[in-house]
């Protein structure tokens, strides 16, 4: 019997979120679905992830009419995929029974096929309600399971451990582990289950383990999904398809490699070489990547790299001998479990078709490629590069303290961020965990669901005051305002329920997108000059007279200022709430007194060190608010 090996394309989604940060451009999409509609790929993941963020937030367009647009083109060919992350869909905040049964079904009228759902702790009590409402409005379910790894621990750490009490626990991601997750997730209704490799950091003869036992005790399909970033990801496909996955990710040509996904044509080469049948039209998928290269170069002013990958069509280019030899040469290593012979091959592959090399930092500290550039954006943002090395060290104590969760978004990103704020705190003399962000909170207290081994109370009370773990409540879940906006015609921002599911999904995001499109279709149909009013915040200029000052900790964007001139402030008090590198972080006053002038707004950038607010000692010595 001929193995059959399905593919999932994620060129339009994840490909273009991990090359391009996530520009693609509506048109851009469209440009390439006739091809699409040919090529008779299994499935497409076409949204979902940072899409639906991304598109209003920099591009202006909207989420629903990019899924709706797509199926309209592909219709039935191609099943459409969209990744959501269990009850927290795509925010920090478990969702209500009402709005996740709402999403599924919107998402599904609007041509969704397959939900990729995962929850960042592994915990699969996050994923039941999406499970059953997909089904329930004729989706597919398909679950993945997060592959992360054990912290790396030396020996001295573990010896000091076990002098301090601070024992470090027995290895916790087993193959029996994921087997576990994966074997509940089918009992729970998955119609499928996903090896979710975000990070590129599966060894591929651990993958061939993991696909040959989940085949041995499951009854569903698996696919495999993971990334090129430290140097795997084409070893562990081949693997994966050797070891008999029924499907995997993969992108096409010139939007594969590096931190994305392996290239569909390379696996094109492996299939014909092992008499795989490969049901995709690989002549629809070249016209499709040459249209890649012109939309790859409008993309250059967010390209993670600066080189294409050198062409190639397995249809009609005739490989060299030698390199048709180390393609062979890959799959007997495969066969022989020989994996230093097998990543040695797949390298000098990806370099003769001069795909980005490994990210060796990211392979030695074992984190994913995007946590990895989050934190170096951050401390270059502070202008405190030289302590990534001390940050990156934190991180395996971070991740302990904080009940060892998988590094995935948005884990990866509170991790990460905790890390940073905890190498800043030491720097300056301050305790571990002097400055924690509101998400490392939630994680800490509960909010998250069950982390994979227990927060201990002692660091619960110490983070948050309690002692006790806290589930997030549901029932205390408090919609969004949706207000009336009397200068664009008295309409409401979120007119219909797609729109109120945005506003409930982005909130920060959605508002803005909202009230110029509103704005726009005011204009457009009444063309009368609009004045909006405009709210002057003071300027910090050298002829106000200032109290004592109180100073952004980080760069980041407003989202809330909590108080205005001529409040009374007590010291440690929650002055601000700013977004720093997607944390929300509670900013606290340094000092009591009485706000003298507030020089920020809520949508406000700011850059390190920015004045906020300055305070006066009494009410009396409040200086007049002067305009700028």
């Amino acid at each position: 019997m001929v193995q059959e090996l399905k593919i999932r394309d994620l060129t339009m989604r994840d490909g273009q979120q991990s090359l391009f940060a996530t520009r693609m451009r509506q048109e851009q999409v469209e440009r390439l679905l006739p091809d699409y509609k040919n090529a008779n790929f299994y499935a497409m993941e076409v949204w979902g992830g940072a899409v639906p963020d991304s598109v209003m937030r920099y591009l202006g367009e909207n989420p629903w009419h990019r899924l709706k647009s797509i199926h309209d083109q592909i219709g039935d060919i191609s099943k459409l995929t969209a990744l959501s992350r269990g009850r927290n869909l795509f925010g920090y905040t478990p969702y209500t029974e009402e709005i996740i049964e709402g999403f599924c079904k919107t998402s599904i009228n609007n041509g969704l096929g397959i939900m990729r759902i995962f929850d960042a702790l592994n915990d699969t009590n996050n994923i039941q309600s999406t499970i059953k409402y997909v089904k329930k409005y004729g989706g597919i379910a398909d679950c993945a399971v997060c592959y992360t790894i054990d912290p790396q621990f030396s020996t001295m750490d573990r010896i000091k451990g076990f002098f301090s009490g601070k024992q470090i626990p027995k290895k916790v991601f087993t193959d029996q582990y994921f087997l576990d997750k994966a074997l509940e997730m089918q009992r729970l209704g998955a119609d499928m289950i996903t090896i979710k490799d975000m990070s590129g950091l599966i060894p591929p003869m651990r993958v061939a383990k993991l696909i040959k036992l989940f085949k041995s005790k499951l009854t569903i399909p698996v696919d495999f999904h993971t990334h090129c970033t430290p140097g795997y990801g084409l070893a562990a496909v081949l693997a994966a398809v050797m070891s008999g996955a029924d499907i995997v990710d993969t992108c096409i040509w010139n939007f594969a490699g590096g931190s994305a996904g392996v290239a569909i044509e390379l696996m094109y080469v492996f299939t014909q070489k092992l008499g795989i049948k490969l049901d995709v039209d690989m002549e629809a998928v070249a016209e499709i990547n040459q249209k890649l290269i012109d939309i790859r170069k409008e993309l250059k002013d967010f390209d993670a790299y600066d080189s294409f990958p050198n062409p190639f069509n397995p249809l009609t280019d005739t490989l060299p001998a030698h390199i048709d030899q180390i393609f062979d040469q890959a799959i007997a290593a495969v066969k022989k479990g020989n994996e230093d012979a097998l990543l040695d091959a797949c390298h000098q592959i990806e370099d003769y078709f001069n795909f980005p090399k490994p990210n060796t930092k990211v392979k030695e500290a074992e984190v994913p490629g995007g946590m990895y550039s989050n934190m170096v954006a951050q401390l270059k943002a502070l202008q405190s590069e030289e302590i990534l090395d001390e940050a990156m060290k934190l991180i395996p104590q971070v991740r302990m303290d904080a009940g060892l969760p998988p590094l995935v978004t948005p884990t990866s990103q509170i991790v990460g961020a905790q890390a940073v704020n905890a190498a800043l705190s030491l720097k300056a003399g301050k305790e571990m965990y002097a400055n924690t962000s509101n998400q490392f909170i939630s994680l800490v207290k509960g909010d998250y669901g069950k982390t994979p081994i227990p927060v201990k109370p002692e660091f619960r009370e110490k983070i948050c005051g309690f002692k006790e773990e806290r589930p997030f409540d549901t029932s205390s879940y408090k919609s969004q305002d949706n207000p009336t906006l009397p200068e664009y015609g008295n309409v409401k921002l979120a007119e219909t329920y797609e729109e109120e599911l945005l506003l409930e999904l982005f909130p920060l995001v959605a508002k803005g997108y909202l009230k110029n499109l509103k704005k726009e279709q005011w204009e457009a149909n009444k063309p009368v000059e609009v004045v909006e009013e405009k709210v002057e915040k003071v300027e910090a200029k050298a002829e106000l007279k200032l109290g004592r000052k109180i100073n952004v900790p980080m760069p980041g964007k407003v989202l809330d200022v909590l108080v205005k001139t001529g409040d009374k402030v007590e010291k440690n008090q929650t002055v601000l709430v700013l977004e720093s590198m997607k944390m929300e972080n509670n900013i606290l006053s340094d000092f009591s007194g009485y706000v003298n002038h507030v020089f920020v707004e809520a949508g406000e950038t700011l850059a390190s060190d920015q004045v906020m607010f300055d305070l006066v000692n009494s009410e009396e010595e409040i200086t007049a608010v002067q305009n700028a």
